[in-house]
């Protein structure tokens, strides 16, 4: 047997690995299991913080507005009908209404003060446009309500 070599269990001789490159032989690289355990528990952390924002920006909302329809109006305005459903019938709210243009483009806004009642509400509202408006839409609602729409 030449140096460096070491025998087998079979009796066969297999090359040693130069100590002073690869390192000397031990029983093995330390377990990484760790690191996958680390991996999988950051994942879990970060995929749950995510679902619980979306859960908050795009779960149902306490007042939402659907129109029910829209008819012109002369000058360039249009009158819009709107049920307002939330869930605290005693809180006023405010729904925003747009309208747009032949191109799509929003050519109107106006925020509408829903009052407080019943907890459908049907609201109708004339929104003024810079051209002809050809539909509309509800934008969103909120119970935050601006300071010009509150009633002092």
């Amino acid at each position: 047997m030449q140096s460096g070599e070491t025998v087998t269990a079979e009796g066969g001789a297999v090359p040693a690995r130069p100590a002073d490159r690869y390192g000397t032989a031990g029983k093995g690289k330390p377990s990484k299991r760790w690191r996958r355990w680390l991996f999988v528990a950051v994942a879990l952390v970060v995929s749950g913080a995510v679902g619980f924002v979306y859960y908050l920006n795009l779960g149902q909302t306490p007042i939402e507005a659907e129109r029910i329809g829209f008819e012109q109006r002369p000058g360039d305005a249009m009158q819009v009908t709107l049920n307002v459903t939330r869930d605290d019938d005693s809180k006023p709210g405010v729904c925003v209404v747009r309208v747009r243009d032949k191109s799509g483009a929003e050519s109107g806004r106006r925020e509408v003060l829903v009052p407080a009642g019943a907890g459908h509400s049907r609201v109708n509202t004339v929104v003024k446009s810079i051209g002809t408006p050809v539909t509309a839409d509800v934008f969103g609602c909120s119970y935050s309500i601006p300071r010009y729409l509150s009633s002092p």
